[in-house]
């Protein structure tokens, strides 16, 4: 499932059955983060390789924006604010849950040579084919926004690693929407009242988890149910299960401490009934269950998009807190389960307005701050921060909590060809739901990633 808006188109991310509040979630988060140029376009290289060489330049044409129907409308607003702007805008479903429609239109018009969009909101998947080659001879669609289009002083201004999924043979081909950073989500007016402390390491998570277990049965300290739950706990834990070595090569070793760590304590709450195995966003979980999660490891838009529309919990009930890290370790690391991009083409023959439009919707204040999900760019990040619609729902302010994340995100779980949850819903859910432990389960998950990993042409190493 993939973040509001594009819980992982990311991710792609893909979960959902709980209806309206999953599908308006899917396609809340996506990825952005563009500027704005301020030199036009030439074939002067910032980054390793070949200079990227644009088409002949037409400044007064008409650009065509693909665009999901979530971000529609602020394609729309950008338009009125800019009427002069000539825009053709095109609604298709993003890249949304797995779809490969934007890359086999792509295909088609390489083999055309005609048909491109200038603008294309889509996943980080996206960018794993649209930043090579579709075929010989022809050139990635997505032009490397680095090479004089987007000020690298703009770049520097998105969150830390926010744009790893962009970045492929040291260019940028895209720029991020929005993130989805996991942090601590839990309910302050039960923890105050059952006289609990908020768990600062996982193993006070463990702990408290196990208590609750005990002292209030029921009740909930997260989920693994999703499609995504992979991305809250076993990214979050830095675990290698999606790690490119180079863009050929996928590195995926679940027998790394960092992934048994999170499976073992994981089974131990499993067991102990305090984290479910029927994912938050599946049929029945939010009547049933809802009102009973204490805790959930999870995005930033787990706050209005699962307690507050989906779980209905009453406002100033629902805060974050940091994301957690392992005795020993002096540094949190975090996962992101959502974000959408924005791409310009390589074939746009008025890159200057292509360039424009992309950096005013993922950077602009004006817009972004009125943006369903935690922008990626910082300034633009502060701006929804004091929007009151963005915080007021919650107990406590966490504005310092979500940015403290948003830098937090580790990078070596990498964006591929392939969908990060097909194996995790395939193979490890069916397995918990028939009882197996989660370590147990770990070789047959490992398996499933390295065959789709070389369905799709990677080569896998597993040490």
């Amino acid at each position: 499932m993939r973040s509001p808006g594009f819980l992982k188109s990311g991710t792609g991310r893909r979960t959902a059955r709980n209806a309206a509040a999953v599908l308006s979630l899917c396609a809340v988060t996506a990825l952005a983060g563009c500027a704005s140029a301020t030199s036009s376009p030439s074939s002067t290289s910032s980054g390793g390789g070949t200079a990227f060489k644009p088409v002949k330049q037409d400044n007064a044409s008409q650009i065509t924006v693909w665009t999901d129907s979530t971000r529609l409308p602020q394609v729309q607003a950008y338009q009125k604010a800019n009427p002069g702007a000539k825009l053709n805008v095109v609604t298709y479903d993003g890249s949304a849950d797995g779809s490969t429609y934007l890359q086999t239109k792509v295909q088609l018009f390489d083999r055309t040579g005609k048909g491109w969009p200038d603008v294309v909101f889509g996943s980080p998947t996206d960018v794993t084919w649209a930043s090579q080659p579709t075929k010989p001879n022809a050139i990635p669609f997505a032009a490397p926004l680095d090479q004089n289009l987007v000020p690298q002083a703009t770049l520097d201004n998105f969150a830390k690693g926010s744009l790893a999924p962009c970045q492929f043979n040291g260019h940028t081909y895209c720029v991020r929407n929005d993130i989805a950073q996991v942090v601590l989500w839990y309910n302050k007016s039960l923890m105050e009242k059952w006289h609990y402390q908020v768990p600062t390491t996982w193993e006070q998570y463990q702990a408290l988890g196990l208590k609750v277990a005990k002292e209030h049965p029921g009740y909930l300290v997260g989920s693994v149910g999703d499609t995504n739950s992979q991305e809250s706990y076993f990214w979050s834990s830095q675990c290698p299960a999606f790690q490119l070595t180079n863009p050929t090569t996928l590195r995926t070793n679940l027998q790394d401490p960092n992934c048994t760590r999170m499976s073992k304590l994981l089974d131990s709450l499993i067991s102990a009934k305090a984290v479910s195995t029927q994912g938050f966003f599946s049929q029945g979980f939010a009547k049933n269950s809802g009102s009973k999660v204490l805790m959930a490891n999870g995005p930033s838009w787990y706050g209005q998009y699962l307690f507050n529309t989906a779980f209905k919990t009453p406002a100033k009930q629902i805060t974050a807190a940091a994301p957690l890290t392992w005795s020993g370790e002096s540094t949190a690391a975090t996962g992101n389960v959502g974000g959408g991009v924005w791409m310009v083409s390589s074939h746009s023959a008025n890159l200057k307005a292509a360039t424009d439009l992309t950096t005013w919707l993922t950077t602009s204040t004006a817009n972004q701050s009125k943006a369903p999900t935690y922008p990626a760019y910082v300034p633009a990040a502060k701006a929804w921060l004091a929007n009151p619609t963005n915080s007021s729902y919650f107990a406590t302010d966490v504005s310092g909590v979500f940015q403290q994340a948003a830098n937090e995100v580790w990078t070596g779980w990498s964006n591929t060809k392939f969908s990060d949850a097909t194996a995790w819903s395939s193979v490890v859910l069916p397995a918990l739901t028939s009882g197996k432990s989660l370590t147990a389960t770990l070789p047959a998950w490992q398996s499933a990633i390295a065959d789709e990993a070389k369905a799709n042409g990677y080569a896998v190493t597993t040490k």
